[in-house]
C-alpha cells in the first residue's frame, strides 16, 4: 500500500480530538510508548497533548514523514473497544 504524506495528514485531520497511542523509536533499541489526544495538525507536523499524570511534559510533535517511514506508529482509539491503526 503506497501511502503519501497527504494521505497521512488527511487521516489525522479526520481524527482531531480523538485518543491516540504512539509508539516511537527512542534510539538505541528503545521504544517510547505514550498516549494522549490529537490536538492539532499543521502542514508539516501534528501535535499530541499527552496525558498529564503519565508524562513530565504536556505536548509532543511529530512530522508526517515520521509516520511514513514508520519511525512513529499511531493507533487511534475510536471508542473503548475499537482501535484503528494509522499506516
Amino acid at each position: 500500500m503506497g501511502k503519501t504524506l497527504v494521505d497521512i495528514k488527511r487521516t489525522l485531520d479526520a481524527n482531531i480530538g480523538k485518543r491516540i497511542t504512539i509508539k516511537a523509536n527512542g534510539g538505541r533499541r528503545k521504544t517510547i510508548e505514550r498516549s494522549g489526544f490529537l490536538e492539532e495538525t499543521y502542514p508539516s507536523v501534528f501535535i499530541i497533548k499527552l496525558d498529564e499524570d503519565e508524562n513530565a511534559f504536556e505536548r509532543v510533535s511529530y512530522s508526517y514523514a515520521d509516520v511514513l517511514t514508520e519511525t512513529v506508529q499511531l493507533s487511534v482509539c475510536e471508542d473503548e473497544s475499537a482501535v484503528v491503526e494509522v499506516d
